[in-house]
């Protein structure tokens, strides 16, 4: 009598025991930010005559039991909860953010990503630095150092718009804030006035702090629009080194509207120095910092990879994935639909499904104790074999 049975049952433990690893892991993952579940499946191991010495049967086909296939990674897309971080990131597609550490390159679905002590974009809890795209296209840390701080614009232009009341005689403009060469803010009052009896022509009035007196031009419309000798007017402040150009262009006009006039400075160039305010990913999937200056700036669009065959990737710790495969590997911005949008303040949750794992759980459970029972009926036999020998 063959002892293959048993082998054969003792696979089925081996096989289900370890399918049992794979389900408890998924399961003690289902909270895990990112966590990308497994799945489980089993094979037949077939073949013919004897392996290790074991005689499997010499019947044609004879089985030699079951195994457990190559685990395969689910990737489908976790739940997206809210955080209200700015450098909580995920991905709303397929791509995966890249990091760097050295000469070693990990992927991620999502993570929360802090500012490190020497500028550049962490992941949390470890030193692997968020990549973003240079302008060949390659993955490069992003330090931001650099830009802590928005240096300061001189105001040189003030650009006009809306309507000057052709039956108005005067309008004041105050707190029109300018900035010098050093950031430092002036506020200027900006008076225009005209005699009742001229039509179209006005005294422009510019004045400081305590009311100093920084200039005087004359500004003159034909009709209702800005006459084209007087569209630029130029005002120096010499004691404060400032010299801005007022801009009359098409957008002012001067229709009859009682009293009551909407011209206004609708654009001041120039500003304070500024501060960060906010680092976040913008709607392109780029990093973008505002500044207490009001000004922003983008630094660079971040990597994302998209992979042919992502069943290549190795799971890592922290939900993490290495790539060890030779397949097809692409690296795209967010705004290429491949890869998908980058979220700001929003994490990726497992993709564990409690009810499918705990389905598979009863299946090798019972598995395992069909195994179990081969191995005892195998041993019975053998048991009543022996026992043969001593039947007269």
């Amino acid at each position: 009598m063959s002892f293959g049975s048993i082998y054969i049952g003792l696979s089925g433990l081996a096989a289900y025991s370890k399918g049992l690893k794979i389900v408890s892991n998924n399961i003690s993952n289902m909270n895990t930010l990112g966590y990308k579940s497994s799945g489980v499946s089993f094979g037949d191991v077939y073949g013919l005559g004897s392996s290790g010495g074991l005689d499997y049967g010499s019947y044609s086909g004879g089985g030699h039991g079951v195994s457990v296939n190559d685990v395969a990674i689910n990737f489908t897309q976790g739940e997206l909860r809210q955080t209200g971080r700015d450098l909580d990131l995920s991905i709303d597609g397929n791509g995966f953010f890249v990091l760097l550490d050295g000469e070693n390159t990990l992927y991620t679905r999502t993570g929360s990503f802090v500012v490190a002590d020497d500028g550049h974009i962490v992941l949390q809890g470890t030193e692997y630095r968020l990549a973003v795209l240079d302008a060949a296209g390659r993955p490069v840390a992003l330090n931001i150092d650099a830009h802590r701080t928005d240096p300061p614009e001189e105001t040189d232009r003030i650009k006009f718009a809306d309507n000057l009341s052709s039956t108005a005689t005067s309008l004041n403009l105050p707190d029109v804030k300018v900035f010098d060469v050093e950031g430092e803010e002036h506020v200027w009052t900006v008076q225009f006035t005209r005699p009742e009896t001229v039509a179209g022509e006005w005294t422009v009035t510019v004045t400081g702090k305590d009311g100093a007196e920084i200039g005087v031009q004359t500004l003159k419309f034909i009709g209702s629009g800005v006459d084209p000798t007087t569209r630029e007017l130029m005002f120096e402040d010499a004691a404060n080194g400032l010299s801005v150009t007022f801009e009359f262009g098409s957008n002012v006009t001067s229709f009859s509207s009682g009293t009551v006039s909407s011209l206004r400075a609708a654009e001041v160039a120039g500003h304070p120095t500024g501060s960060i305010a906010t680092l976040r990913v913008n709607q392109e999937g780029r990093i973008e910092i505002a500044y207490t200056n009001e000004e922003k700036k983008e630094l660079g669009a971040i990597a994302l990879a998209d992979f042919r065959d992502p069943q290549s990737l190795k799971q890592r710790s922290k939900a993490l994935f290495a790539f060890t495969g030779f397949g097809q590997r692409q690296l795209l911005a967010a705004s290429d639909t491949r890869v998908g949008a980058i979220l700001g303040g929003q994490l990726e949750a497992s993709n564990v499904d409690l009810g499918s794992q705990f389905g598979d759980l009863i299946l090798i459970q019972r598995g395992f104790q069909a195994s179990s029972q081969v191995i005892s009926v195998s041993n019975d036999m053998i048991q009543q074999l022996f026992g043969i020998r001593g039947q007269g």
